[in-house]
C-alpha cells in the first residue's frame, strides 16, 4: 500500500486501513479475473478507460457493502491507486512521466527512503513518500520478470532496464541489490537513472552554462569533420548527456552506429543502428554480449560515426581504441576527474584487462584520440572544465594534452568565463 503524504488523492483520510486495504485487494482480485493480462500489462486508451470505468464501480460497491459513507476524495484515490498496480508501476508511476517530467533519478534506501535529484541538479531531495516493502517489490518484479531477472540471495545484484512508454519514451536503468547485501527493513535497494525523454539540444547546455556558444560551435566543427572525441568526468556530471548534444551536430546523411550497456542516447534520426551490451542471464547456456562485442561488429558495418557509451573495462577500451586507429570516426565517455587521470585509468584497464604494456596503451591513446573535453561540477553546477588537444607524439612515454579551454574558477553564475589558449 502506499500513503503520499503531499497528494490527497492517495492518503486514506477518515477511512481506516483495514477497509481501505480491504476494498482495494478487492477490487483488484476482481479486474484481474475480468480482463485479460494483456490487456492489463498494456491496455490501449480505450481499454484504459475500460478498466477505469470498472474500477470506479467495483470501489464505489465496496464502500456500500461495508457500510462507508462515501467520499468522492476517499474513492477517487483509491481508484487511481488501483489503476496504477493493475495497468503500471503502483507507486513508481507518481515519480514518473506523465506525472513528474522533473527528475533524473530516483534512489530506494534499504531503510524504504525514497529520494530524488531534479533535471539540472547535482544534490538528492527526500520525497514525503511512504512505500511498503511488499509494494516495492511487487513493482520490482513486475519490471524484471519480462527481461528473465530476478533479485534473490543466489543473485543479489542485478542490473535491468526500465522498459520505454507512450510517455516516458526514454526509458531508463535499474540497479538493484536484494537485502542479503544490503541490509535494513526488508526493502531492496533500488537506483533509477531516467534517460532523457527526447534529444538533448545544444540550447538546453548553453542555457545552463555548461560550457560558452565558441566551445559548442567548436565541438560541432569537431563532429562533423569526423574528429575523434573522449569525454571524461566523474559519476552525474553529465557525460553522457554532453554526447548526446553533440550527436546534434553529426551531418544527417551519416550512417551512425552506437553502442551502448545499456542504450542511454537518443539521436534523432533513422540513420542510427543501435547495439546494446547483454549480461549473461543466470542458469542459462546463452553468453553475454559485452561493449567490446559491440565495438567489434561495428567496425564490420561500415559506419560513418561511432557512439560508444561509458567505456569500463580493457577490453571495451581495447575494442574502442584499435576501432578508432584503422580509421573509424567516433566519440566515447570515460569516468575520470581530469585528462590525466583519464590517460591513467585507460592504461590501467588495458594494462589489468589485456595486458598492454603502460608505453603503448599511451602510443594507441594519443594515436586513436583527437579531443578531450573534461566535464565536471563547480559550485553545485555542471561545467566543461577544459577542452584539450590531444598531441600525437608522447612526451616521457606519457601522453600529452594541449590546452584549449579551461574553465576560470573564479567566474561566477552570472558572469561565466572560460580562458582560451
Amino acid at each position: 500500500m502506499v500513503m503520499d503524504l503531499l497528494d490527497p488523492l492517495t492518503a486514506s483520510g477518515g477511512m481506516d486501513d483495514g477497509s481501505r486495504a480491504s476494498v482495494l485487494d478487492e477490487v483488484i482480485d476482481s479486474v484481474n479475473r475480468e480482463f485479460p493480462g494483456q490487456v492489463l500489462r498494456s491496455p490501449n486508451e480505450a481499454e484504459r478507460e475500460q478498466v477505469v470505468t470498472r474500477i470506479r464501480s467495483l470501489v464505489s460497491s465496496g464502500f456500500r457493502s461495508r457500510g462507508l459513507p462515501p467520499s468522492s476524495t476517499e474513492q477517487d484515490g483509491l481508484v487511481e491507486e488501483i489503476g496504477r498496480r493493475v495497468m503500471g508501476l503502483g507507486f513508481l508511476d507518481l515519480l514518473l512521466p506523465p506525472v513528474r517530467t522533473d527528475l533524473s533519478e530516483i534512489a530506494i534506501y534499504s531503510s524504504g527512503l525514497i529520494q530524488v535529484m531534479k533535471k539540472a541538479s547535482v544534490r538528492w531531495e527526500d520525497m514525503d513518500l511512504t512505500v511498503e516493502a511488499g509494494e516495492v517489490w511487487r513493482v520490482l518484479n513486475l519490471i524484471l520478470g519480462p527481461q528473465s531477472r530476478s533479485v534473490n540471495e543466489a543473485t543479489p545484484s542485478v542490473n535491468a532496464k526500465l522498459p520505454a512508454t507512450r510517455h516516458n519514451p526514454g526509458g531508463g536503468r535499474i540497479k538493484v541489490l536484494h537485502p542479503a547485501i544490503a541490509p535494513g527493513s526488508g526493502y531492496p535497494s533500488v537506483n533509477i537513472r531516467l534517460f532523457e525523454q527526447k534529444p538533448v539540444l545544444p540550447e538546453w547546455l548553453l542555457e545552463r552554462g555548461v560550457m560558452s556558444p565558441e566551445m559548442m560551435e567548436f565541438l560541432g566543427e569537431a563532429i562533423r569533420s569526423g574528429q575523434r572525441i573522449l569525454i571524461c568526468g566523474a559519476t552525474r556530471t553529465g557525460k553522457t548527456t554532453l554526447l548526446s548534444v553533440l550527436c546534434n551536430y553529426l551531418p544527417p546523411a551519416w550512417r551512425i552506429v552506437k553502442i551502448e550497456d545499456p542504450e542511454e542516447i537518443w539521436i534523432d534520426r533513422k540513420t542510427v543502428q543501435t547495439v546494446e551490451a547483454r549480461p549473461k542471464i543466470p542458469g542459462s547456456e546463452v553468453p553475454a554480449y559485452t561493449l567490446a562485442d559491440g565495438v567489434d561488429d561495428a567496425m564490420r558495418m561500415s559506419p560513418d560515426y561511432l557512439i560508444v557509451g561509458e567505456v569500463r573495462d580493457g577490453r571495451a577500451g581495447m575494442a574502442l581504441l584499435r576501432a578508432l586507429m584503422t580509421g573509424h570516426a567516433g566519440a566515447c565517455t570515460l569516468h575520470a576527474d581530469s585528462p590525466r587521470e583519464a590517460f591513467e585509468r585507460l592504461t590501467t584497464l588495458m594494462g589489468s584487462d589485456m595486458s598492454v604494456s603502460p608505453r603503448d596503451a599511451a602510443r594507441m591513446i594519443a594515436a586513436s584520440v583527437d579531443i578531450l573535453v573534461q566535464i565536471g561540477i563547480v559550485n553545485e553546477e555542471r561545467k566543461v572544465t577544459s577542452i584539450a588537444r590531444v598531441d600525437k607524439k608522447l612526451h616521457s612515454g606519457e601522453v600529452w594534452f594541449n590546452p584549449l579551454w579551461k574553465h576560470d574558477e573564479s567566474s561566477t553564475h552570472i558572469h561565466l568565463n572560460w580562458v582560451k589558449s
